[in-house]
């Protein structure tokens, strides 16, 4: 086996074997957003890592990513839980102890579309960035444990116009403009749409808004994609009872290195 810098086609061959847990990966592939080490074998790659802000490693070996992790200087550590910890079994003792290491967090996926919610359910505009952008400010918080608006303000912003523009972003408003459900893709190939930051104003939550509009929501994208999956926190009760009671099911687990 050698190390390789793969071609596009070689990352989207590797990910179409576990288009669930690689959908990040093939996502950015595809938009070329991707900067990519992989290990290779005479039959193709067996291991691929993503290294930016975020390292995503998948397959095995994944040790052999350590020294490009090193290197990257990274704020998180995602993936596949197996992949995630031979990783960080390599690199630890020479980067930062993690502020927060979570193992264990399962993938959920949808692929039977729920019953129909009847919210008001629609793709978000630029009109309503100046209401998004804290509502994700705070989503973010709520599950990382920074406030991106103090961390990295610009990016921050950009990053959630970003989304907006390329119709991977959603929600729901009552009359009074309170956001009743929000939710962005964090991925999106042809075999599946991850979904991130799902989110209820707090005071708009435990009235069943969520349940609705997450159903509406998958009704839209089960029409253009097989699968939705997503990740959530093990200790998270309220998102895990959401999910499965729309009739997702847990599938592999990721583990998180949050620096």
């Amino acid at each position: 086996m050698r190390t390789v810098t793969p071609t596009t086609e070689q990352v989207l061959a590797f990910c179409a074997e576990e288009p669930i847990e690689r959908v990040f990966l093939e996502d950015i592939a595809r938009r070329g957003l991707g900067r990519f080490t992989a290990l290779a074998d005479d039959g193709g790659l067996v291991a691929l890592c993503h290294v930016g802000a975020n390292v995503v490693p998948s397959g095995i070996r994944c040790a052999t990513f350590a020294d490009a992790t090193v290197r990257g200087q990274a704020r998180m550590i995602i993936g596949e839980e197996t992949a995630v910890g031979e990783l960080w079994a390599a690199a630890a003792f020479r980067m930062p102890h993690p502020r927060d290491d979570r193992p264990g967090q399962p993938v959920y996926r949808l692929d039977e579309v729920p019953e129909p919610g009847e919210t008001g359910l629609r793709p978000a505009t630029r009109d309503d960035l100046e209401l998004l952008i804290p509502a994700c400010a705070a989503a973010h918080e709520e599950e990382i444990g920074i406030d991106p608006l103090r961390r990295d303000p610009e990016g921050f912003r950009w990053r959630t116009r970003a989304q907006v523009e390329e119709g991977r972003s959603w929600l729901w408003l009552d009359d009074d403009g309170v956001i009743l459900f929000k939710a962005e893709a964090s991925a999106w190939t042809p075999r599946a749409v991850q979904l991130q930051q799902v989110w209820v104003d707090p005071q708009a939550r435990r009235k069943g808004y969520a349940n609705r509009a997450l159903r509406d929501l998958c009704r839209l994208l089960l029409e253009q994609v097989p699968t939705v999956c997503l990740f959530v926190r093990p200790e998270n009760t309220p998102a895990l009872a959401l999910y499965e009671s729309i009739g997702m099911h847990r599938t592999i687990t990721y583990r998180s290195l949050i620096f």
